[in-house]
């Protein structure tokens, strides 16, 4: 099904549903990568991820800032809080979500999933299993803890060795038969090591890479150039890309806009996560999202 006349359609909609359920109707009948505005109402641009067959919103919900030991600036805001803001960022059709293991966001994924509708949604989340044992183990317990009969992407998380896919294979070895069996839809890393990064661009078992970018250098494996030609090597191999630190960790928020618009003019780069902690914040970084990658920098 093809709308070529949305406002019109959207017109004959009760307020009700007008007012909430635009972003899923959009997300499922609208041409990808197309921005709709509706009042203000503003819908994401959706994009593939790479060659992976998985289509995701530009702007994806990070739920990991300064994250790690089952904590995150997200979970720490209490669990009703952090569903509101994911079901509230969704309705605004962020549809991307991304979560780990370390970042204790697995049950505020679970209960907003519930809200939103499974199938409605695209999610990340992360391992940090060394071993095959420990991979599998991890695998069903996120089945669980996320309430749902598969995971859309898990990475294993923050690699800091060149080396990873030999000293860990056997976590290769169990996320490719998760994959397999259709409890999970594609697989890659996070990167944290210059050296890991590189290894990740030329094996052919990674799906999707989240990689540290920014215009500044600020909390990156190397400098700009160097990370950009990897991200390129990765993207001409069909690996889907979603970038982090796109505002520096913070360091960079004293001008945004300009942070996000630099990454989202890199044609090797898919989408952009950023951590929201807000309604505000969610409203201020949908706004960046207003005008297609292309459009000129703002001033």
């Amino acid at each position: 099904m093809l709308l070529t006349n949305v406002s019109g359609f959207y017109k004959t909609f009760p307020e009700e549903v007008k007012n909430v359920k635009f972003a899923y109707f959009v997300q499922k009948f609208t041409i990808p990568s197309e921005t709709v505005t509706i009042g203000e109402l503003v819908m994401i641009p959706t994009v593939p991820l790479g060659a992976a067959g998985i289509q995701v919103s530009e702007l994806c919900f990070g739920t990991g800032t300064s994250g790690w030991g089952g904590h995150s600036d997200q979970t720490r805001l209490g669990k009703n809080a952090l569903i509101d803001l994911l079901v509230y960022g969704h309705s605004l059709g962020i549809c991307f979500w991304d979560s780990a293991d370390q970042y204790g966001s697995h049950p505020h994924v679970r209960e907003a999933l519930r809200q939103v509708g499974r199938e409605r949604v695209v999610l990340t989340t992360k391992t940090c299993a060394a071993t095959r044992q420990e991979a599998e183990k991890d695998i069903a317990r996120f089945l669980r803890e996320t309430g749902t009969d598969y995971l859309d992407i898990v990475l294993m998380h923050c690699m800091t060795s060149s080396g990873w896919a030999d000293e860990r294979s056997g976590v290769l070895d169990a996320l490719e038969s998760a994959k397999q069996k259709g409890w999970v839809r594609a697989h890659g890393v996070s990167c944290h090591h210059f050296g890991a990064f590189q290894k990740a661009a030329q094996n052919p078992w990674v799906d999707v890479v989240l990689a540290r970018i920014n215009h500044s250098g600020v909390h990156m494996d190397a400098s700009v150039p160097e990370i950009i030609r990897v991200l390129q090597s990765m993207h001409a191999r069909g690996i889907g890309i979603y970038g982090m630190k796109v505002v520096g960790a913070g360091q960079l928020t004293s001008d945004a806009a300009r942070a996000i618009h630099f990454v989202r003019e890199l044609d090797c780069v898919d989408a952009i996560v950023l951590g929201m902690s807000s309604r505000k914040q969610i409203d201020e970084n949908v706004e960046f999202f207003k005008q297609p990658a292309g459009a000129p920098s703002p001033a």
